[in-house]
Order: C-alpha cells, then sequence, then structure tokens
C-alpha cells in the first residue's frame, strides 16, 4: 500500500474512534462550553464562596487545605472570617462531618468528594451539569437533572436559579430533533422512545416555572466561578507548573542555539 495512503487511512481511523468515544461519553448530551479563566482572582474568590457556602455542606474537598487559598489572593483573616465553617484552623483540610454512612442513609449514595471532580467530570460537564436541575416529584428528593438521570443530589442553588420544569418535544426523525435542538437557546437533551416505524425522537429541555433570586444570566456567571473554583482546586499549581514548563522550553532553545553554535566552531577546520 502506498505510505501516503497509509497514513491517511490511520488519521481517518483515529477521528472515526475519537468521535465513537466521544459518542460514547456524551451521548446525545450537548454540553455548554464554560469559559474557565484559573488566571481570574475575582472569579476564583467567587467561586471558592459558592463552594464553601454551598458545596461543602455535603461534599468534602479532603486534598485541599483551606491555607492554600492564600494563593487567590485572600489573608489568614479573610479566610478565617468568611469561609473557615468546618473547621476551626486555616491549615485545616476541608473536610466535613458527615460520614459515608451517613451520606448514602439519606442520599441513596454517599456524595463523593469533590477534590478533583474538574478532572473527573471536566469543566463543561460540571458548568452544564450545575444548570440542567428541574424539579420531577417523582424523585426522592423533588429534582432530576438532564444530564444527569435520577440523581441523588438535590439543586442546592435553586433559590438562586429559580424552579425548572421539563419541556418534552416529540419529532420522527433524529434530524428533525437536533435542528430542533441547535435552534434552541435553551440546553436540552434527545432521547430514543420506540421501535422500528414507531420509534421517535424526544426533545427534553427546560423551562423556568418560578424565578429566582439571580437572573439566568447572573446564575449562569455564579455557576461559571464556582466551575472555575473546582478547576483550580483540582492543581492548584497549574499555573506555576505552566510558567516553569515556559521557562524550560525557553532554557532549551538557547541551549540548542549555543550548542549548534559550538558545534559549528567545533568542525570548522575538518569540514
Amino acid at each position: 500500500m502506498n505510505p501516503v495512503k497509509s497514513v491517511r487511512l490511520a488519521l481517518a481511523l483515529l477521528v472515526l474512534s475519537f468521535a465513537a468515544a466521544s459518542w460514547a461519553a456524551g451521548g446525545s448530551v450537548r454540553l455548554d462550553r464554560a469559559q474557565i479563566d484559573v488566571g481570574d482572582p475575582v472569579s476564583l474568590q467567587a467561586g471558592a464562596r459558592s463552594f464553601v457556602n454551598y458545596c461543602l455542606g455535603c461534599h468534602g474537598a479532603s486534598l485541599m487545605r483551606y491555607n492554600r487559598l492564600r494563593d487567590l489572593g485572600l489573608s489568614d483573616s479573610q479566610i478565617r472570617d468568611n469561609l473557615l465553617f468546618t473547621s476551626d484552623k486555616v491549615g485545616d483540610l476541608m473536610a466535613i462531618g458527615m460520614t459515608r454512612q451517613d451520606g448514602k442513609a439519606w442520599f441513596g449514595v454517599a456524595p463523593p468528594d469533590l477534590s478533583v471532580i474538574a478532572r473527573s467530570r471536566g469543566a463543561d460537564w460540571l458548568y452544564t451539569y450545575l444548570r440542567a436541575f428541574y424539579r420531577d416529584a417523582s424523585s426522592p428528593t423533588g429534582w432530576n437533572n438532564l444530564v444527569f438521570d435520577r440523581v441523588a443530589m438535590p439543586h442546592v442553588l435553586w433559590h438562586l436559579s429559580g424552579q425548572a420544569v421539563l419541556e418534552v418535544r416529540e419529532f420522527r426523525s433524529e434530524g428533525e430533533a437536533r435542528a430542533a435542538q441547535l435552534q434552541s437557546k435553551a440546553f436540552s437533551t434527545i432521547a430514543e422512545q420506540g421501535e422500528g416505524a414507531h420509534k421517535r425522537f424526544l426533545l427534553r429541555s427546560m423551562r423556568v416555572d418560578v424565578p429566582g433570586s439571580l437572573s439566568p444570566a447572573k446564575y449562569d456567571e455564579t455557576v461559571r466561578d464556582l466551575v472555575n473554583y473546582m478547576v483550580w482546586m483540582a492543581e492548584p499549581a497549574q499555573q506555576s507548573r505552566v510558567k516553569i514548563g515556559i521557562a524550560v522550553i525557553l532554557f532549551l532553545v538557547v541551549l540548542l542555539v549555543l550548542t549548534w553554535l559550538l558545534y559549528r566552531q567545533y568542525w570548522k577546520d575538518i569540514h
């Protein structure tokens, strides 16, 4: 086989494999993009405040210490006065009093530790998930989620976002459903129902029924700050790592130039 054709075939297979893996991971869920910027201290501080106030009651962050928030520009007194609710010392871990047994008894499943949830789930998934809760009377908590169906977690930010209800539209073909999904500004998912000639495609979206204390745009910003903080928390040293990496690359480039000049000087009389 022609080498060029072989390379093209390999690239095509790689692209198809990646697409299949992406489809399997995301299904018909079209995730919204989170505008993450771990270099924005104002956003990170706001996200840390939301995390402590709304997440740390049930979810721990056992790999993070409160004093690491100094990297966000906060002093020990600011951390102690505004963010230290589950511990007594700034140097303590972000642990919670609820045990896994209690969490499983109350919610049906133990709430996961959120230390590295952003690396596990991804920023876009978290951003979409926290904006996809709707009222569901059949759920034990009274809430469900378009991204995580039958989720055990209640919507702890409901008084900020308001209460949404589920809306379902039925289409005869997947193409029609996806066209409607692309035209819709609201987050939505597509589900198949039935088989053969009776197959239908359900476009599931949400409509705010009871407004919250924040406008939709302000709530999205609040969630973005929260996710931004969780991305930073999953790897607090990432900015330092990037800076060190750039410095190392620049050093290697300079070393390469010096090595090449030395090579020319050493071999000039031989060649």
